[in-house]
C-alpha cells in the first residue's frame, strides 16, 4: 500500500513488549514470511519481560520467582546487528517482578555482544502502568531514528 518498510517500529506493553523484542531480537519469526528482523527500524518495548515469559514458565512448571533464559527469552538472542532498542521501564521499586533489573541486565549484555543503540529508560514515580507516560518518549524515539536515514 505504499508504505515504507524501513520505518516500521515494533513496541509493546508488558506481553506486548515481550513480544515485540522477541520478534525484533529472535530472527526466526519473521523469516517465516521472509522478512528479515533487521529490517524493522526499531524496537521499543515499554516493561517487557527479557527473561522467558512468566506463563511458559508457568506451563513448564517453573516457579515464579526462578529466572529461566532460554530461546524463548529475548536475553537468549542478544546480537550486535539487531535493531536500535530503547527500554522503557517503570520506576525499579515500583515495577513488577524485576522488570526494571531484567531489562538493565538486557542493555548490559547489548553492549557486551557489540550492540552501539541499546539504552534504557526508567520512569520514576511509575509502576507497571506506565505506558500513558512512555508514549512521548517513544515519538521521541522514532524522530530520532528516522531523522538519521
Amino acid at each position: 500500500y505504499g508504505g515504507d518498510r524501513s520505518k516500521i517500529f515494533v513496541s509493546g506493553h508488558s506481553a506486548g513488549g515481550y513480544l515485540a523484542m522477541m520478534i525484533g531480537l529472535d530472527k526466526k519469526w519473521l523469516l517465516k514470511n521472509n522478512i528479515d528482523a533487521n529490517d524493522i527500524a526499531g524496537l521499543i518495548p515499554f516493561s517487557g519481560q527479557t527473561i522467558t515469559h512468566f506463563n511458559i514458565r508457568q506451563e513448564k512448571k517453573i516457579a515464579e520467582t526462578q529466572p529461566t533464559i532460554d530461546e524463548f527469552a529475548p536475553l537468549f538472542h542478544v546480537r550486535a546487528d539487531a535493531p536500535p532498542l530503547l527500554l522503557i521501564t517503570g520506576d525499579r521499586e515500583l515495577e513488577m517482578l524485576g522488570r526494571y533489573e531484567e531489562n538493565a541486565y538486557l542493555m548490559r549484555m547489548m553492549k557486551v555482544v557489540g550492540h552501539k543503540e541499546t539504552r534504557l529508560l526508567e520512569l520514576d514515580g511509575y509502576n507497571h502502568g506506565m505506558a500513558e507516560p512512555a508514549f512521548p518518549l517513544l515519538l521521541n524515539e522514532i524522530k530520532r531514528i528516522t531523522s538519521k536515514k
